[in-house]
């Protein structure tokens, strides 16, 4: 039962990956590496986790998402379409004139979107205040909320870390795409971060360190995150940037490139042995 639970998930994370490298190719502009290398955790989240029901975008007792680095939204829309948010030929328009899949999430357009979002560093402080809300109204909802690594680069992200362990917002959950790369270059060479784990841990969090592109460690990261807690907890992803397509997979210069023909039927070609790979497992 587990193994197919896994199986049927890297199935669909699969069929998303495909969803965005079709949104960025068609769109011809976008952010490549970060939504792939997302793509794993978004799927445990929207297909395994999250209280949710796509025909009640609304309803008050869903668990809240919130994305941090808006510009990695291509795995998030593909994601809420796969999900039945919204048709999946909607995915075509992304970064269209009048279309609602904007080239960053827009919270009155796009069902399933909780925050609009553009600057870097502000979701945390978004899921920090909603989680609040939510606990002094004594509501069960969780709040989870995506961080990118280079986000860590901001002050403001740090004020938010301080006011979730001051508030003891055990409601609170944070995944940190420990990717390393920014559209600049390496994080470590823009601006190192050292042990985001023994930051974390120094500021009161809990902290699960796993591997972001690991189902497995995903759906158990996760499971812990269910136990009786009294603070928030973040879960460092390591994940790989343009994880399923060797071409694009740790090079920092696919943050803000798309492909070019050639390159989108390679990577989809990859995509597919890929698919047929855990289909034959």
């Amino acid at each position: 039962m587990v193994e197919k639970r896994v199986r049927d998930l890297k199935i669909k994370a699969n069929e998303i990956r495909k969803d965005i490298l079709s949104e960025l190719y068609f769109a011809g502009s976008g952010h490549t590496a970060g939504s792939l290398g997302a793509t794993d955790i978004l799927t445990v989240l929207y297909f395994d986790f999250l209280n949710i029901d796509s025909k009640k975008p609304l309803d008050e007792s869903r668990d809240y998402f919130i994305l941090s680095p808006g510009h990695i939204c291509p795995a998030l829309y593909a994601t809420l379409a796969n999900r039945g948010f919204f048709e999946r030929k909607e995915l075509s328009s992304l970064r269209k004139l009048n279309s609602m899949l904007q080239g960053h999430p827009h919270r009155s357009q796009v069902p399933g979107v909780e925050t609009s979002s553009g600057p870097l560093g502000s979701g945390l402080s978004q899921a920090a205040g909603l989680a609040l809300a939510l606990k002094n109204d004594e509501k069960k909802n969780r709040v989870v909320c995506l961080t990118s690594d280079g986000e860590h680069d901001e002050g403001n992200h740090w004020e938010a870390v301080l006011f979730a362990h001051k508030y003891h917002l055990n409601n609170l959950l944070v995944f940190i795409d420990r990717n390393r790369i920014q559209i600049s270059g390496n994080t470590e060479q823009v601006m190192p971060l050292g042990s985001l784990k023994e930051k974390y841990l120094s500021f009161g969090w809990g902290v699960i360190e796993i591997d972001g592109n690991n189902i497995s460690e995903i759906i158990s990261a996760l499971e812990k995150s269910t136990y009786e807690r009294q603070k928030p907890l973040a879960i460092i992803a390591n994940t790989i940037p343009g994880k399923g397509v060797k071409l694009f997979e740790n090079n920092y210069k696919w943050h803000g490139v798309v492909p070019n023909k050639d390159q989108y039927e390679q990577a989809l070609k990859e995509l597919e042995e890929d698919h047929l790979r855990v289909l034959n497992s």
